[in-house]
C-alpha cells in the first residue's frame, strides 16, 4: 500500500503549528524539520550564541538595528524557512510577525549535526536575499570565524578570523565583534 503523499506547509500553516510544539523546526520545502535533528546545543554551542547576541546587543542598543535569537525565522524561499542562531535586522519592528523580513546580518554557530548544511547550503539560501549584506559562520570549540560579506558588484568576499584577539568588523551594521567575547567562558580546543 501505497504511503498517503504528505500535504505541504505554507508559512503561514507552519507558524500556527509551529505555536503548540515543544521544540523549534525550520521548514523546508513545505515540511517541518526539528532544529538540531533531535538534540539540542552543546553547552559551548549556547554560551557562543549567548555571548554574541550580548555583544551585538549591547552595540545596537539605541540604533536602527536589533537582534534576535533562533526563535525569529528567516524566510529564504515560498516554503522555506531557516532559524539562524542570530539575526540582526535594520527595519521597523513588526510585533506581531514570527519572521525578520529584512535581514542585515545571520550568525550560525557550527555543530557536528548540522556543519555541512550550515556551511553548503543554507549560505546559498541566504546570499539570494537582497537584505543580507553579511553571513558570519563561527566555530564551537575554536576561535575562529568566517565572515562571508556582500560587495558593492553582487559579489561575496571570504574572510578568515582565528584567535582570540581577532575583531570582526560589521560595518554593514555599525558593530564589530572581538572574539574574546565571543568565546568568554568556553573552552576552547588547542590548537597545533
Amino acid at each position: 500500500m501505497a504511503e498517503p503523499q504528505r500535504r505541504l506547509m505554507t508559512v503561514e500553516e507552519f507558524f500556527a503549528w509551529q505555536l503548540d510544539q515543544e521544540e523549534r523546526y525550520e521548514l523546508v520545502d513545505g515540511i517541518p524539520v526539528p532544529l538540531r535533528g533531535m538534540t539540542g546545543a552543546s553547552n559551548a554551542h549556547d554560551a557562543i550564541v549567548v555571548n554574541l547576541i550580548i555583544s551585538l546587543g549591547n552595540q545596537l542598543r539605541g540604533g536602527p538595528c536589533r537582534v534576535a535569537s533562533a526563535d525569529t525565522a528567516v524566510r529564504t524561499a515560498i516554503r522555506r524557512l531557516r532559524r539562524p542562531d542570530v539575526t540582526v535586522e535594520c527595519a521597523p519592528v513588526d510585533p506581531t510577525s514570527y519572521e525578520a523580513r529584512a535581514p542585515r546580518l545571520l550568525v550560525e554557530v557550527l555543530s557536528p549535526s548540522t556543519r555541512r548544511i550550515d556551511q553548503v547550503r543554507k549560505p546559498e539560501e541566504y546570499k539570494r536575499l537582497p537584505t543580507v549584506a553579511a553571513i558570519l559562520f563561527v566555530e564551537p570549540a575554536q576561535a575562529q570565524a568566517l565572515l562571508l560579506s556582500r560587495q558593492a558588484d553582487g559579489t561575496w568576499l571570504d574572510t578568515p578570523f582565528q584567535g582570540l584577539e581577532a575583531v570582526i568588523p560589521l560595518p554593514e551594521i555599525g558593530a564589530s565583534l572581538a572574539l574574546r567575547e565571543v568565546y568568554e567562558g568556553v573552552p576552547l580546543e588547542a590548537t597545533s
